[in-house]
């Protein structure tokens, strides 16, 4: 199974709830994410006439796909139940939040899974605090294993 991460999204986000939905390809593009060819930046979701739909995954074109390329940044439809959109539907509009992707990977059907996240946007200053708090737990780990080593 192959796994692909949004890694900046932990870092601008706090998610809140997590979803996982099936995703509508074309031929080229799902030999595209098998060569590792995804780029998840400033990519989110949003509801539309009771439909999901992903923006701004960039899925580079298919080095051997000649005219039957697709567009890399074109939208796509997600696929979830009518009662999971109702509810990330409920979420979104009272509270304010985004639909962003979290993950993508193939499974064991061959099929492409995204995580999609109910998330809000941190400010700067979380931001600050996630980074010092890493840091700390870097230097901790650091001095362990140093101490360690010396005895």
């Amino acid at each position: 199974m192959r796994t692909f991460k949004n890694k900046k999204a932990s870092h601008n986000y706090f998610f809140v709830d997590e979803m996982e939905a099936g995703l509508i390809l074309k031929g080229t593009e799902i030999k595209s994410i098998r060569a590792g060819k995804v780029n998840f930046k400033d990519s989110y979701a949003r509801i539309e006439k009771g439909e999901i739909w992903l923006y701004s995954l960039h899925i580079s074109s298919y080095k051997h796909g000649n005219v039957f390329n697709h567009d890399p940044e074109r939208k796509r439809k997600l696929l979830l139940h009518k009662r999971e959109i109702r509810k990330l539907k409920k979420q979104v509009d009272e509270r304010g939040f985004t639909l962003i992707p979290k993950d993508m990977y193939i499974n064991d059907d061959n099929r492409v899974k995204i995580t999609l996240a109910v998330a809000k946007g941190k400010k700067k200053y979380d931001k600050r605090e996630d980074i010092k708090r890493k840091d700390e737990l870097r230097d901790r780990k650091r001095n362990a294993r140093f101490n360690k080593m010396n005895y």
